[in-house]
């Protein structure tokens, strides 16, 4: 109490306070007498409980507690007593919750009116004719199939499929994500397809001699022969890989760089060929069975595939069933059953360079579910370590499908190191820059000031725009 008023509390002595608070009173005068007798303990020495208080006769004192209000008048000795339990503060955590739920909340002011469901688009394996062009191409062993993406006055990237698929099926989605297709606007993609894998192939004659996998490297040479390519840089899955390697090791000059994926540098090991030969003859004799489809679903996605992702599961099943013709995939397999070593070997002296290997970069993925993770560490030890790169992406087996934004960001990566600047839809870094020059061994793609680390362009938008030459970013092992 402020001390201007003259008074101060103390403690009740404990038979004071029992007298107080005693809810059965014989007497209506008890209250009274217990309350002047408190009073008086405290204020020894006063003129009196009301003097003390009120400062004289007439005036009234009020005594308070957190129940009740006790009323005391000179003139009326009996006691009145309010209840004061409607007007009190929440005393304990449950009141206060409850308090919280009260019509004046804020949730109160937001309606449910309706729901929209909205389903995704179904994945599907289809050709998109939006921005793909398919052309013909004659080679000594027949005609084969090259899918056209993206301006063909851009640098080129040739990719080849692996067995069971064609460009639609392996490539198609990939290059159509969003991080990929605002990376080639700088690039054209030249997908090629084995003779007799594309969507809607005829069977091929019987006295057809079906190509090698490297008369199939050599096609690569006639494709670019075609389109008057000087150079490219290749993207190949599984047997496409493999080819591409055979292609690369035959015309080094050729081949910008490499990324390779579930590549296989060995010939095929006596399981495999046990498994392929009999694959093939089922094609050749029943058709797509359902052995030969478990066979390439897990050549694929590895194991577990289905409680990892049981949509894209179906998708392939489907596409196997119905859209690969059988008596041409049981050709594409016995000629990759029949593959050679590649024969290439790193060198032990770190001096020295060695000739039996790639000498562009080479990036080399494979997937945590896949089961080629040892055909990949085989080859990375195959490799020069500083011009390559080994990569392991998690929680996949087919990286392209499972997980197309590491995979993206990994190959745009890849190709900066190799001296590509890029500018994507989103923002990536500083040093990139609207359309791809292309800056090394003492050239470049477009007309330049200068080739040095920093490059001042003609033909841009902006007064000047630099281009930063760096390392290949990527460690020589990397586990996404």
């Amino acid at each position: 109490m402020p001390a201007g008023l003259g008074a101060s509390y103390s403690s009740l002595s404990e038979d004071v306070y029992k007298s107080t608070t005693t809810s059965a009173a014989p007497d209506k005068f008890n209250v009274l007498d217990s309350m002047k007798k408190a009073f008086q303990h405290n204020f020894k020495g006063g003129s009196g409980i009301l003097n003390s208080i009120g400062g004289g006769p007439g005036a009234r004192a009020r005594h308070s507690n957190s129940l009740d209000t006790v009323s005391l008048h000179a003139d009326e000795p009996t006691p009145i007593i309010t209840s004061r339990d409607s007007r009190r503060m929440p005393s304990s955590a449950e009141e206060t919750a409850l308090l919280g739920t009260m019509p004046s909340d804020s949730m109160d002011d937001i309606e449910l009116k309706n729901i929209q469901l909205q389903f995704p688009t179904a994945r599907t394996l289809s050709r998109d004719e939006t921005n793909t062009t398919e052309e013909q191409v004659m080679t000594e062993k027949g005609s084969i199939l090259v899918a056209i993406q993206g301006d063909r006055r851009k640098p080129a990237i040739m990719t080849f499929h692996d067995i069971g698929l064609n460009y639609i099926a392996n490539f198609q989605a990939f290059f159509n994500y969003i991080d990929m297709r605002a990376l080639l606007e700088n690039f054209c993609v030249y997908h090629v397809n084995a003779p007799g894998q594309e969507e809607g192939a005829p069977a091929l004659p019987e006295d057809y001699i079906y190509p090698t996998m490297d008369e199939l490297a050599d096609m690569l040479n006639i494709v670019m022969a075609h389109y008057n390519l000087k150079s490219i840089i290749g993207f190949g899955v599984g047997a496409g890989a493999n080819i591409l390697a055979r292609f690369a090791l035959n015309h080094p000059n050729k081949v910008e760089c490499l990324c390779l994926i579930n590549c296989a540098s060995t010939q095929a090991g006596w399981i495999e060929w046990g498994y392929q030969k009999m694959n093939s003859r089922n094609l050749r004799l029943q058709g797509m069975t359902e052995g030969v489809r478990d066979y390439l679903m897990w050549h694929h996605f590895g194991k577990g595939t289905e409680d990892r992702n049981h949509d894209l599961v179906e998708v392939y099943k489907e596409y196997f069933e119905r859209h690969v013709q059988p008596t041409n995939l049981a050709l594409f397999l016995d000629s990759y059953i029949r593959r050679s070593d590649l024969s290439i070997s790193r060198e032990t002296d770190p001096g020295k360079k060695s000739d039996n290997t790639l000498k562009m970069s080479v990036m080399n993925i494979t997937g945590a579910f896949s089961p080629h993770i040892d055909d990949t560490v085989t080859l990375n030890g195959r490799l020069d370590p500083t011009n390559s790169t080994w990569m392991k992406i998690q929680d996949c087996g087919m990286v392209l499908e499972e997980q197309p934004g590491k995979v993206s960001e990994a190959f745009r990566l890849f190709l900066q190191g190799q001296g590509y600047a890029v500018r994507l839809a989103r923002k990536l870094s500083s040093a990139s820059v609207e359309g791809l020059y292309t800056i090394g061994k003492g050239r470049v793609a477009k007309t330049c000031r200068q080739a040095t680390t920093s490059v001042s362009l003609d033909g841009i938008d902006s007064a000047v725009a630099n281009i930063h030459i760096t390392e290949n970013p990527i460690s020589e092992a990397a586990v996404c």
